[in-house]
């Protein structure tokens, strides 16, 4: 796959027809590309170039971060194309470019494990147009009928005489027609390459050391910076003694950015760094300079009581069900802030000059940073563009472009001259959106026979919206709170049938950003349901799984997944001594997931993880090794949140800074996981986050059967040796 990011190419691609080193297919999708036709000529194309060799390049808008989306995205393009898969590369267009194109390539964010699932209907359009038009000039240039005429493996034949052109052959004839409008397209029990264990077309580059990360972007001429951003919440940049360091060897610059921020310019990053170190900076800490986890636990408590709330979820008449039930079970749970932790921190390179503005950076929507980008460079938009890179891990974080912000206020001061700005490891940990921080108090109502008869789920804690995205709030209620336990809809159904149910939210934000962490609420939401679920069951006196069962008659699918994962670590039967298990299922982002885990704790109250089983149903698996390999990378995020991580504040600032006091989950502490791929090929759902919703839950709810203890406050940390 190559990486590099020419204009002089970018352009190439946007608007050559057919030139002597490949040829444009295009094909026109309902409501995103109908003005491009009217201003482009129909032969440019989106999704399809072919070259004469028979390279076929395939343009993805999603991004790829280690997810697996580029290689998904390129199979089911490929699929309808009926290439030979062996010669399938892929490049990236830039926001830039799809502006000019009026938006042909839709969305670019990558996030809410949508790469796929949102995208797949019509790049896999793009695919079966561009087949169509291969197939027709084939046809043309014979003199035959097109139904006469077959495509396998980049050629297209003539079923009476056995004729054949190679579609690098075809392109240039197939490039003047015009795209036909309604192709059908196959029947996924019909596919070859998607829905096969394709190795992915990015791993050779990761092996061999070629694969070009934002990080490692260079440019000739190119200076470095290096940042230092107020540590306090609301808190601004007082002053700053740049004399200190101005004689410095390879400092070229010192920048006061914004009312937050001072940055040094060197000819190398580590110069940079080590000189804004040294210089002395003051600040103002603002009005929060006193907060404490203390103090923002005290704001949740506080919530979990109150009278207002906006509803989420609503049947029957929970506070009657509560006050005649034969026995109220009730539990408080708490999940504290989470950083996302990238291996690569915030960087970007930026050539600005009074005329034009350009970008290099990895982001999950180039074209979020490409307004953030033009509005920093004070130019208009049709004069800036973002170069995609590959990043070193996203995760949500990359979806806000603080980062890019700075970048580009950094390099107008040096006009002409590429500047690569790089967070530190400390900045990048103390400057994150963080997996915001909810406590939920859950009451359970009881029959004599112990089944569940009323739940109110009351959860306190912050918004994402509210910071992000007001506008994205229904009447001040944040939806995306919810996620995983909505009455309806096709993202997030709750998996239980109770008659009597509250699921409510007293919105409570402390001044420590949010933003959108990996799984987002679901993680939240489907820790503290199903740790309680367990506890229901123990109060009734039956079985975790049998509970669970009875009040999921009316949710096939979810119960499905946790029938999956059941059977296959054989919960019927006794686990082996010492070993104890437990359950937990969720549904989000279109896709139903389950786990179960099997755990032992020793006498010293060291917890071993010895296995893992989970399924997920996504409704249709491009490539089911993709989607295994995410399921275990979903739980080594999961797991180190759960088990290690946690971001606490003090003195009104962040105080971890690094990952020796925000560990994430080791090589020889990751337990092997069995992943069980039940796809029902009737709906698309994601991928890249689901089953991180049941890996603390799963594991949570073995521990507890282990020790008789539960543990409602994440991380898992030391508590069980401190009980």
């Amino acid at each position: 796959m190559s990486m590099a990011f020419e204009t002089n190419r970018r352009s190439f691609l946007a608007g050559t027809v057919a030139t002597a080193t490949g040829f444009t297919l295009g094909f026109h999708i309902p409501g995103i590309d109908q003005a491009a036709a009217q201003t482009q000529t129909p032969e440019l194309n989106a999704w399809v170039v072919v070259k004469p060799d028979d390279t076929v390049v395939i343009r993805i808008a999603r991004v790829e971060m280690g997810q697996g989306t580029l290689t998904g995205l390129a199979q089911l393009v490929a699929e309808e194309l009926e290439c030979d898969w062996k010669k399938v590369t892929t490049d990236y267009p830039t926001p830039g470019e799809n502006l000019k194109r009026n938006r042909v390539w839709g969305n670019y964010q990558t996030a809410g494990s949508r790469g796929i699932r949102d995208s797949q209907d019509y790049v896999r359009k793009g695919g079966a147009t561009a087949r169509a038009m291969l197939v027709q000039a084939a046809a043309n240039q014979w003199g035959v009928p097109v139904a006469e005429c077959y495509t396998w493996k980049g050629i297209v034949r003539h079923r009476p005489t056995n004729r054949e052109l190679r579609y690098g052959q075809l392109a240039e004839a197939a490039a003047k027609l015009t795209p036909p409008t309604d192709v059908p397209l196959k029947d996924p029990k019909n596919w070859t390459i998607a829905g096969k264990s394709l190795p992915r077309l990015d791993t050779k580059a990761k092996l061999d050391g070629s694969q070009i990360y934002s990080i490692d972007h260079t440019m000739p001429g190119m200076m470095l910076a290096a940042v230092k951003i107020c540590p306090y919440f609301g808190g601004k940049l007082k002053s700053y003694d740049e004399s200190k360091i101005a004689a410095m060897k390879g400092v070229k610059k010192i920048v006061k950015v914004d009312d937050t921020t001072v940055a040094v310019i060197a000819d190398t990053w580590w110069r940079a760094k080590s000189a804004i170190e040294q210089m002395p900076i003051e600040w103002d800490k603002g009005p929060h300079a006193t907060l404490s986890s203390s103090d923002v636990a005290k704001m949740l408590v506080e919530g979990l009581s109150a009278e207002q709330a906006f509803v989420g979820n609503q049947a029957g008449d929970v506070k009657a069900a509560l006050a005649s039930a034969a026995k109220v079970v009730e539990a408080t749970y708490a999940v504290p802030h989470q950083h996302h932790a990238t291996m690569e921190p915030m960087n970007a390179t930026v050539v600005w000059t009074p005329e034009k503005c350009e970008v290099w950076t990895a982001t999950q929507n180039a074209e979020s940073a490409l307004a953030t980008a033009a509005t920093a460079a004070g130019l208009p938009i049709e004069k800036c563009d973002v170069y995609r890179l590959n990043l070193g891990g996203g995760f949500g974080r990359r979806t806000a472009h603080d980062f890019v912000r700075q970048a580009v206020l950094i390099a107008k001061e040096m006009p002409g001259v590429p500047v690569k700005m790089i967070w530190s490891r400390e900045e990048d940990m103390t400057h994150g959106y963080y997996h915001p921080v909810t406590m939920a108090k859950l009451s359970g109502a009881l029959d004599k026979d112990g089944n569940l008869v009323g739940l109110h789920m009351r959860i306190s804690g912050q918004s994402i919206l509210s910071t992000i995205n007001p506008a994205g709030l229904q009447n001040g209620r944040d939806p995306a709170t919810f996620q995983g336990l909505n009455p309806s809809g096709t993202e997030g159904v709750f998996g239980y049938s109770v008659p009597n149910l509250l699921i409510d939210h007293a919105m409570r934000n402390p001044p420590i950003r949010p933003g959108f962490w990996r799984g987002v609420n679901n993680n939240q939401n489907a820790f503290y349901l199903e740790s309680f679920m367990d506890e229901l069951a123990a109060a009734a006196g039956q079985d975790p799984l049998e509970f669970r069962r009875k009040i999921m008659k009316n949710h096939p699918k979810h119960l499905a997944v946790l029938n999956a994962v059941a059977e296959r670590v054989g919960w019927s039967k006794p686990a082996a001594p010492g070993i104890y298990r437990g359950l937990a299922q969720h549904m989000g982002y279109g896709s139903y997931v389950a786990a179960c885990a099997e755990v032992s704790v020793n006498a010293k109250k060291e917890v071993t993880i010895h296995r893992i089983v989970a399924a997920t149903n996504c409704g249709h698996a491009v490539n089911p090794q993709q989607i295994a390999a995410q399921i275990e990378g979903s739980f080594a995020y999961g797991l180190s949140a759960g088990l290690l991580g946690e971001i606490t504040v003090k003195d009104g600032r962040i105080v971890e800074e690094n990952f020796d006091t925000y560990p994430i989950l080791k090589m020889d502490q990751m337990p092997p996981v069995e992943s069980i791929v039940i796809p029902t090929n009737d709906f698309w759902g994601g991928v890249g986050e689901p089953t991180i919703f049941v890996a603390t839950p799963a594991v949570f709810n073995a521990i507890a059967a282990a020790t008789g203890k539960r543990i409602r406050k994440l991380p898992l940390g030391d508590q069980l040796a401190k009980a």
